[in-house]
């Protein structure tokens, strides 16, 4: 059974919620309410605190990993606004963002930029259950639950029908994923040529470890005494360096062996999620990979880690046997055009001045 307490009749109305969606509003809303039910066990909700947890629960994607949300849609521009008004750290919690917003929001810019969410999505939202005609009609058969609507309408408040308010409680975590898995499926279509959408769309509570990455080039470090950054040029030893991803984790979303490589602290930390200039590092960059890879697969041809390498190339033990030119190749044809959906993406290249 998909919900618990199924009534047929509430489950029906929940999935036509998201028909002819044309911007992220509509998901966003939802999960806002959801979580201010659920969490906070209230009814009596505010459009704006709904519509700061929307733009908070939207912070993480849009920053981070600069999806594109549609044309249709205000988001991005609105929230990368808020955050150059407020100074709100990309990475902060949601419940900074909240707290921060909310602090702010009798600002007259700040409430003026969240204004454009609640003319439209309060009403339109309740369409599976009120065939929507103007603002105001809609707000007055919502006032009785008509056709029992999720809420009521009152002024610039919703009222969650009780109704509906065990049902939301029981069925939260399902709401949640459903929500996200049609929000998934609406974003991807307008980035088809991005990796892992799924991922992107929620922060992750942490990273994974980087210890076999670590143990990689530490083995080969052994061989060579030291490794040279090919950024700086600075001969790397073992414990002295950091693993940086060659094209940002934020866009690529992956550990894969193949794009990550020891760097100097400072150049790690000044790159960030910057993208790196192929003509000028992707030469030291494929040439430092290909000789720690046939040192590596020498040693132990079944070291687990060498399975990434499958993704770019058909047989290992094929790649390791290719000339400097032809492995350099292999890389330009995998990371060309990654750079370049990044760079459409809004991705900037690192100006090193080190």
């Amino acid at each position: 059974m998909l919900f618990e307490r199924n009534t047929g009749s509430e489950t029906k109305a929940i999935a036509q919620i998201f028909n002819n969606t044309v911007a992220t509003y509509k998901y966003y809303w939802f999960v806002s309410i959801l979580d201010i039910v659920v969490k906070e066990q209230r009814r009596q909700i505010s459009f704006w605190e709904i519509i700061v947890g929307m733009v908070a629960e939207a912070w993480y994607p849009i920053h981070y990993f600069r999806l594109n949300f549609g044309k249709s849609d205000s988001f991005y521009n609105q929230i990368i606004e808020i955050q150059h008004i407020l100074n709100i750290p990309i990475n902060a919690k949601k419940s900074d963002i909240k707290k921060s917003i909310l602090t702010n929001l009798n600002t007259p810019r700040i409430k003026s930029i969240l204004n454009v969410f609640k003319l439209n999505v309060p009403y339109r939202f309740l369409s599976p259950w009120i065939k929507y005609t103007t603002d105001a009609q809609v707000t007055i058969q919502s006032q009785s639950y008509a056709n029992n609507c999720l809420y009521a309408i009152n002024g610039e408040s919703i009222q969650i029908n009780p109704k509906w308010e065990q049902f939301l409680n029981d069925n939260y975590l399902i709401l949640r994923d459903y929500t996200f898995w049609n929000l998934t499926d609406f974003i991807q279509k307008r980035n088809p040529n991005v990796p892992d959408v799924p991922s992107k769309l929620v922060k992750p509570i942490s990273r994974e470890s980087l210890t076999k990455h670590r143990n990689f080039w530490n083995t080969y470090i052994d061989l060579k005494g030291s490794i040279q950054c090919i950024y700086t040029g600075k001969e790397l030893f073992k414990k002295e360096y950091d693993l940086d991803h060659f094209i940002p984790w934020s866009y690529f979303t992956n550990d894969s062996i193949w794009n990550i490589i020891p760097a100097e602290h400072i150049a790690n930390i000044l790159k960030s999620d910057n993208l790196p200039m192929l003509e000028k590092y992707l030469k030291p960059f494929a040439k430092t990979q290909h000789e720690a890879l046939k040192y590596i697969y020498t040693k132990n041809p079944n070291n687990i880690i060498l399975e990434d390498y499958l993704t770019i190339h058909d047989s290992i033990s094929e790649l390791i046997q290719l000339s400097e030119n032809d492995f350099m190749h292999v890389f330009q044809k995998t990371f060309t055009p990654m750079v370049q959906i990044a760079e459409n993406m809004g991705f900037k290249y690192w100006q090193n001045s080190i």
